[in-house]
């Protein structure tokens, strides 16, 4: 695939309609969200007006919604620039047609096999990609693993991303913080099969354990509601080796 036309900003290169462009903001709220206006317009060299020209559609058309966060500390003046996530339209759009399928195919799988039958494909499923992934992961820290990990996963069209957060410890040491990582997915591409079978998202998170050589804690799904996969990491701990196969949480919620 050659390298795209650069074309001044506000201007959409005579190639590309608005629909291919409104695809790409969809793409970037999926992988950047929450994000603002002005920096899709950035990474687009597109003016504020016209990505926002495309945000209200796809916000009329129920593929994105402002994220509500919460809010802390000192209140700012002005108002807050509005930050966008994908929503469950969208993931849709974005995943195409196959979801249906895959569904069909686990519902007879289940029918026929019970709910053993599900979960040892979601085991060999995963169990493959992590064969796939592991030559890749070179790093001797959880933290570098992560990052890694992070490429392998966009690559594979997860728009994963990743960023250090402080975890609050528990038992003799609660009150303090670890050192940890948010491995965040912004989009997956089997979203609604996992809201039906949650198999794949626990074999996921134990894969990820067994990658990163750590105990692995999911906080959010897309399949339970939220607008991405999060998994917290811890990074303070020394990295097994070879990696052990370490259990990993999964959130109950939405499942």
């Amino acid at each position: 695939m050659s390298a795209p036309t650069q074309v001044p900003v506000g201007h959409v290169a005579s190639h590309e309609t608005d629909g291919t462009t409104r695809r790409r903001v969809l793409e970037l709220v999926a992988s950047r969200g929450p994000v603002t206006a002005g920096a899709l317009a950035a990474v687009l060299e597109l003016t504020a007006p016209a990505v926002r020209r495309h945000l209200a559609l796809l916000e009329e058309d129920g593929k994105i919604t402002v994220h509500e966060a919460s809010r802390s500390g000192a209140p700012r003046r002005g108002r807050p620039a509005r930050r966008y996530v994908v929503t469950g339209g969208g993931q849709s759009e974005l995943a195409g047609g196959y979801q249906e399928i895959a569904r069909q195919v686990l519902r007879f799988l289940r029918e026929t096999g019970g709910s053993e039958a599900v979960a040892g494909f979601a085991k060999e499923r995963f169990d493959a990609v992590a064969s796939s992934y592991a030559p890749h992961l070179t790093a001797d820290t959880a933290e570098g693993r992560a990052a890694q990990l992070v490429q392998l996963l966009s690559a594979d069209g997860y728009a994963a991303s990743v960023r250090p957060v402080p975890a609050p410890l528990t038992g003799p040491t609660a009150g303090t913080v670890a050192r940890a990582v948010q491995l965040c997915q912004g989009h997956c591409p089997v979203q609604h099969v996992a809201e039906e079978f949650p198999e794949l998202c626990e074999q996921e998170a134990r894969a990820f354990s067994e990658l990163l050589g750590s105990h692995v804690q999911r906080l959010s799904t897309i399949a339970g509601g939220a607008h991405a996969c999060t998994t917290n990491i811890p990074v303070n701990l020394p990295l097994p080796t070879p990696a052990t196969n370490i259990p990993a949480t999964t959130p109950t919620e939405g499942k």
